[in-house]
């Protein structure tokens, strides 16, 4: 195993860590307070634990119900998948049960409900979307939407997970009322909005086409100062009808205003392109992985 290999594992595992227990404090100290249900095992267990109050002082725990609804789907999933497609899911929900269960319950929000629905739906999307980094899930409805998906291939994962987690909602309709459910949607909506944002925003990169006089002189440049590799295209001047070498090279975010300066101190009359690049996959960017959940 390569030392990029154990890097990527380290830091996937810590940013399930992080994630995971973002998403049960949003949980336990913000949702459930405020009887607001968001779909998925967590609004399932919020349901759970507040039906089952008038039996067991407290109700069940949310870490019980979330353990208890993820292990069947588990089974079926290995059975279908094998355990190394799942193992970093698997890893992030048994750490999501763990956090539930030992994390305090901090009243953040308090009785305010657009409060609870915003920090509630900052907070989940923020865990979910460090877990999505890292190609895991929190298991739940995800996992059971991935293998609905593998016997009705003909819907997408996002379809069938939106019919059970809106079904999830109905039941909070029934229980909570309109009002409530209502402030739940605020919470969906900005649970998407963060957790698509950090992972686009983690996978975004720049592409700088550069067309210049010393294409050899300035590759040298980039790949020493920056350690980025660089491609020349053969192209033509329409204009001058004049064969050129044009440079291609991706960068991270921050190396673009690196890259942009050696352009300039390599050669003045440089004509630099960026452009935004949402996902690279290769060496010094995003491994290639045979599966979402291979370590």
């Amino acid at each position: 195993m390569s030392g990029t290999t154990v890097k990527t594992l380290i830091r996937n595992y810590l940013l399930i860590i992080i994630g995971t227990a973002l998403v049960a404090f949003a949980a336990a100290s913000v949702l459930e307070p405020a009887s607001l249900v968001t779909g998925g095992f967590t609004g399932i267990a919020i349901i759970v634990k507040q039906f089952t109050e008038h039996l067991i002082p407290g109700g069940i725990p949310l870490s019980v119900t979330n353990l208890a609804l993820n292990i069947p789907v588990f089974l079926i999933a290995i059975r279908l998948k094998g355990l190394r497609y799942l193992i970093h899911t698997l890893f992030a929900t048994v750490m999501l049960s763990f956090w539930l269960s030992v994390l305090p319950v901090v009243p953040l929000a308090g009785d305010d409900l657009l409060l609870a629905s915003l920090y509630g739906g900052i907070l989940m999307g923020a865990g979910i979307g460090l877990v999505f980094v890292t190609g895991a899930t929190t298991g739940g409805t995800d996992l059971i939407a991935a293998l609905v998906q593998h016997f009705l291939r003909h819907y997408s994962i996002s379809n069938i997970l939106w019919v059970i987690d809106t079904a999830v909602v109905l039941v909070g309709v029934y229980l909570y009322g309109i009002q409530i459910t209502l402030y739940a949607i605020i919470a969906i909506y900005l649970t998407s909005k963060i957790s698509d944002g950090i992972i686009d925003g983690l996978k975004f990169s720049k592409a700088a086409f550069i067309i210049t006089e010393k294409p050899e002189a300035l590759a040298a440049l980039v790949m020493e100062e920056l350690g980025r590799g660089v491609t020349g295209i053969s192209a033509t001047g329409m204009y001058s009808g004049d064969s050129k070498n044009m440079l291609l090279c991706v960068v991270s975010k921050k190396e673009i205003v690196r890259l942009k300066e050696l352009a300039k101190s390599c050669d003045p009359n440089a004509f630099v392109i960026v452009t935004d690049v949402r996902e690279v996959l290769g060496e010094g960017f995003i491994e290639h992985h045979g599966s979402a959940d291979t370590p």
